[in-house]
């Protein structure tokens, strides 16, 4: 089995698509630190040898991935909290941050409806 950055990666898989569950690692940067590492995308993970294996967790610790960036990220978060930007207040009322419309829909980020005890509905 195949650990990388505390994951393990999926035996079955491609190495290609394998690397891209360590988090900061997307697609095209698999293919980068497999080209740069001499490694062909479609071996599957079991059939890598253990200096494969090396190779490319030297090459992935290059990068930015799993716990520094989940801690960057909270960090630019919270500094658009503290320097007050409309970004960070969308933040800290988990509102969408990126213009997106919260008349309907939103959901995701605003939570499940809850129903105001009392509240009737006017009818005419």
């Amino acid at each position: 089995m195949a650990r990388i950055l505390g994951v393990d990666l999926p035996k079955s898989k491609h190495i290609r698509i394998a690397v891209t569950y360590i988090l900061g690692i997307g697609p095209t940067r698999a293919v980068a630190i497999l080209e740069k590492t001499k490694i062909d995308g479609t071996t599957r993970v079991k059939d890598l040898s253990e200096d494969e294996i090396i190779k490319i967790r030297d090459c992935v610790r290059e990068y930015v991935t799993e716990g520094d960036l989940r801690r960057k990220v909270g960090q630019d978060i919270k500094r658009l909290q503290e320097i007050g930007t409309y970004r960070g207040t969308r933040h800290k009322k988990r509102l969408p941050v990126r213009g997106q419309r919260t008349h309907t829909n939103a959901r995701t980020r605003k939570g499940k409806r809850v129903a105001i005890a009392g509240k009737k509905k006017i009818t005419k």
